[in-house]
């Protein structure tokens, strides 16, 4: 038998009274969260819910979403995690996709209603039978008539329970890919994947039971999940939750939590270094900071050293995906560390670079980064023909573009969906994302291919300048040009105030392809 939850089981015994999570001005112990996830696991099974039943999941960075994670993992289900920030008909896709018999969905915000979408999509759905609301206050009624909340389901539930078994390869998550390029798609994940990847995380990243982290990476993401929700409990670290980052939030709890291992995406480390600019707040948070991780997208390398410059510590940078568990490669610090880099393979997985016809390139040479290994997912969820596609012998193709140095170290060049082809040259945007970025009024750049009638595409850029500071595009485009290839540099620059984003923070091209 192997289960996720044997790590909170294990820490439930080893740190029972030790803070396992901090939200606002309430903190659960170890014991606690275990207790809580025991009475989840029995409601369930008495209202019928079946081991290999999918359960999906909406729900902020609250003790909750641990909670019933668990609960639903405990009971043997399929946790199905949902982005907090999905619409009726995309909820109503998910469940049908997922073909989900329950859904635990948080009752949301004045600015986020939550609630109110989630429960049209459930009533929209064929499916999915069961709709348990989560309130923010345990002891509130759903506003919806008939409906049973979390509360509800765990009231009178005993607080031990007997995690079913399940085995290594028996599905514990589907994790929904954020489809950028048509629908989503949901990877499943094992037992096994999501177990391993954290352990051998742990044995480079070694978090301490004395540790304390911020958690505000969506913990619905695959990222957070592993690199922080399960590894945190795995070794009983103390996990501050803050359910929607903002940079002073951020500052004000790493003050305050003392907080040492800071995991972010490269935008969350961006708004650190523009948002915060009281000095003894920059100066407080270096003193206390130990760790900090960086995933989820490529990591400008003037973000990194603008960071360490402020806050006096390296950026570990790792690369991962969602159909890896995530973690594929990292910056490892026994093998070393390169800026810029996305590290070398962890411990069990293989990685190599092939070209458009599948044959490996040479040291130095750009191509699709391939890996295989006990990260690896189980596959699409009732997507065969995306199987197909995606993996080949054991072998994933991740659709993105790297190199690898002469110390076997690799660097993320593109995506191949998001290269331009402009008059039959290949632009590979973050290229040219690097350099603008270096100007010194340009805050934040994201760069597309737009159709053209003459070159077939032509290079655009979005551009966000720094406060207090401008540049015509004329000039900027003669700034960019004297340092790429003609080809390359940007025929369109749109200047806007902010970029869009998802809600774990990556830069939604979609979107602004679309706008």
């Amino acid at each position: 038998m192997l289960n996720v939850t044997t790590f909170l089981d294990d820490s439930a015994n080893k740190y029972a009274n030790k803070p396992a999570f901090t939200y606002g001005e309430t903190t659960l112990t170890f014991s606690q969260v275990n207790a809580a996830a025991n009475q989840v696991a029995n409601g369930l099974v008495k209202l019928g819910l079946k081991k290999g039943d999918k359960i999906a999941l909406s729900c902020l960075n609250i003790p909750y979403f641990p909670m019933v994670y668990y609960g639903i993992l405990k009971m043997g289900g399929v946790v199905v995690p949902l982005s907090v920030l999905l619409k009726e008909d995309e909820i109503q896709f998910h469940l049908e996709n997922s073909e989900a018999k329950a859904y635990f969905c948080f009752e949301g915000t004045a600015d986020l209603p939550m609630g109110q979408m989630g429960f049209t999509a459930f009533n929209q759905s064929q499916q999915c039978t069961q709709f348990f609301n989560i309130m923010a206050k345990p002891t509130d009624a759903s506003p919806f008539e008939g409906v049973m909340t979390l509360g509800a389901l765990m009231n009178g539930m005993a607080a031990h329970f007997e995690t079913l078994s399940t085995s290594a390869e028996d599905t514990a998550v589907i994790v929904y890919t954020s489809g950028t390029t048509g629908q989503p798609k949901g990877a499943e994940l094992t037992h096994s994947n999501l177990v391993m990847n954290a352990m051998v995380c742990q044995e480079f990243m070694r978090l301490y039971p004395e540790d304390t982290q911020l958690v505000t990476l969506p913990l619905f993401h695959i990222f957070a999940m592993t690199v922080q929700m399960n590894m945190a409990i795995y070794k009983g670290v103390h996990s501050i939750l803050l359910p929607r980052f903002d940079a002073n939030d951020a500052a004000d709890l790493m003050i305050k939590h003392s907080i040492n291992v800071f995991v972010g995406v490269p935008t969350m480390y961006w708004g650190l270094i523009h948002g915060v600019d009281d000095e003894t707040k920059i100066k407080t948070i270096a003193n206390n900071l130990r760790m900090a991780i960086s995933g989820g997208a490529a990591l400008p390398i003037n973000v990194l050293e603008e960071f360490k410059e402020l806050f006096e510590i390296d950026i570990l940078e790792g690369y991962g995906m969602s159909e890896g568990s995530p973690v594929v490669t990292f910056n490892q610090p026994e093998i070393g560390y390169k800026p810029g880099s996305i590290g070398t393979p962890i411990w069990g997985v293989q990685v190599k670079l092939v070209d458009d016809k599948g044959n490996e390139v040479s040291q130095g040479e750009k191509g699709e980064l391939l890996y295989k290994g006990h990260n690896v997912m189980k596959g699409y969820y009732n997507r065969p023909q995306a199987n197909k596609e995606t993996i080949t012998d054991g072998w994933l193709h991740s659709g993105d573009v790297a190199i690898k140095d002469e110390d076997g170290f690799y660097f993320i060049v593109d995506r191949t969906k998001d290269m331009i082809i402009r008059g039959g040259l290949n632009v590979y945007p973050r290229q040219v994302e690097e350099v603008m970025i270096g100007h010194d009024a340009v805050s934040l750049v994201a760069v597309i291919g737009i159709p053209d009638e003459r070159m077939g595409e032509e290079i655009k850029a979005f551009v966000v300048l720094n406060d207090a500071m401008s540049v015509e595009a004329d000039e900027l485009k003669a700034w960019t040009k004297e340092r790429l290839a003609s080809y390359k540099y940007p025929r369109v620059i749109e200047f806007i105030d902010a970029l869009p984003m998802s809600a774990t923070g990556k830069i939604l091209k979609k979107e602004l392809r679309d706008s």
